[in-house]
């Protein structure tokens, strides 16, 4: 089934197949046999039914209001950036480290959520125009070192096909083939704890570079084509989007310039003090966020035949996480929401998800395991899926 463009079609031609599910087997309407695991009954619902359930007014968007985010977001920003810059001329050593310390963590964080806002301009969520979305957007968006419609345009069809194995864009999962001979050393790996920690750092902090410009984690493509996010070639892109493409990658040399720039006039050191080591933190918090919102034990993959957008959409995990919740502007606690509705604004999606999960019920997936903790898990756990199989979960190299 083609995935469904909410945006411009009839949201209730978006149905699931009723199926009966017997032992790991599922009968469908065509009496084909199709194979999954842990006995899981694949939902069946209609976007009819999920959108009804929402207040309207959840849908609307609001350009000012929108914006008194961003106004907030950067005034946060500035106001930190400006008392740093007392830091190193008025506090003794001991109390610099931790001021800088907490100017990075308050800075990486508001920043994160600054990144949240310019995805929202991607998803048109920010208002009902396509010109200030897109024009805000890329600002922010460049600022932060993101080819905006480069990654608009990928993270779009991960909307489109999310848990798909064919078609998905990002946190891909490995297959038993594809990891090979790692799965005969697992008691190496259940041994390295270490090893382990130095991979998961190495993900935190160069993960979503590594995601543009290689294109880690995400689909196998030719490897005759090198797939990033600045090649208007890359197989991932349209020919429609060639002078898009072009842009984001002007965006960035004119970020990347005026960050040379500030190095010439200040220096080195302060460039990474103000700026370098926040955007580090930034793509820790991002590549938390999306890593644990779409890899963990209890989400189910699909092969073609059995997935569908209702499926797909229904395989994120909603966490939230404290007092940081709010800085990002709750999208790690509903984003099964905004799966469904990504034109939803975010001021809007906490109501959303209290009527949505109603109605998915035990397919609405929430785990409230200390943030760190299911980080550490699901990278332990969730290191490939079967070579067979329609609906298929995370396996551990560990397990037997």
């Amino acid at each position: 089934m083609s995935p469904p463009n909410l945006e411009t079609q009839p949201e209730s031609e978006f149905t699931c197949r009723p199926s009966a599910v017997t032992a790991g087997v599922t009968k469908v309407n065509n009496n084909e046999t199709v194979k999954f695991e842990r006995d899981y009954i694949p939902p069946n619902f209609t976007i009819k039914e999920i959108r009804a359930a929402i207040p309207p007014h959840c849908f609307e968007r609001n350009a000012l209001k929108s914006a008194s985010y961003i106004a907030k977001d950067l005034a946060v920003i500035a106001i930190l950036v400006y008392a740093a810059t007392f830091i190193d001329t008025y506090l003794p050593t001991l109390l610099r480290y931790v001021a800088w310390l907490t100017y990075w963590f308050f800075c990486g964080a508001f920043a994160t959520g600054v990144w949240v806002l310019a995805h929202e301009c991607g998803h048109q969520a920010f208002s009902t125009s396509s010109t200030l979305n897109n024009t805000v957007g890329f600002i922010l968006h460049t600022a932060l070192l993101v080819p905006y419609h480069a990654w608009r345009i990928t993270h779009s069809k991960h909307h489109k096909h999310t848990s798909l194995m064919n078609k998905d864009q990002v946190f891909v999962p490995k297959t038993r083939s594809e990891v090979g001979k790692k799965i005969k050393h697992r008691a190496d790996f259940k041994d390295a704890p270490i090893i382990t920690l130095l991979n998961l750092i190495g993900q935190q902090l160069l993960g979503w570079p590594l995601y543009l410009t290689l294109n880690y984690s995400g689909q196998t493509y030719d490897k005759e084509i090198w797939a990033n996010h600045f090649n208007p070639a890359s197989p991932f892109f349209d020919s429609k989007n060639y002078y898009e493409i072009v842009m984001s990658n002007v965006g960035i040399i004119v970020a990347l310039s005026t960050i040379s720039y500030f190095v010439y006039t200040y220096s080195f050191i302060i460039v990474v003090k103000y700026y370098l080591i926040p955007y580090l933190i930034v793509n820790h918090w991002l590549v938390l966020i999306t890593y644990l919102q779409h890899t963990d034990p209890k989400i189910p993959h699909y092969r073609e035949g059995q997935w569908d957008f209702i499926r797909g959409a229904a395989c994120t995990v909603d966490r939230h996480m404290g007092f940081l919740d709010a800085i990002f502007h709750r999208i790690t606690s509903t984003h099964v929401a905004h799966h469904y509705f990504s034109t939803m604004p975010h001021y809007h999606a906490e109501e959303a998800t209290k009527h949505l999960s109603k109605v998915l019920g035990s397919y609405y997936l929430f785990d409230d395991t200390p943030i760190f903790k299911a980080l550490w898990r699901s990278y332990n756990e969730c290191h490939y899926i079967e070579d067979d199989g329609d609906v298929i979960f995370y396996k551990s190299l560990a397990s037997k």
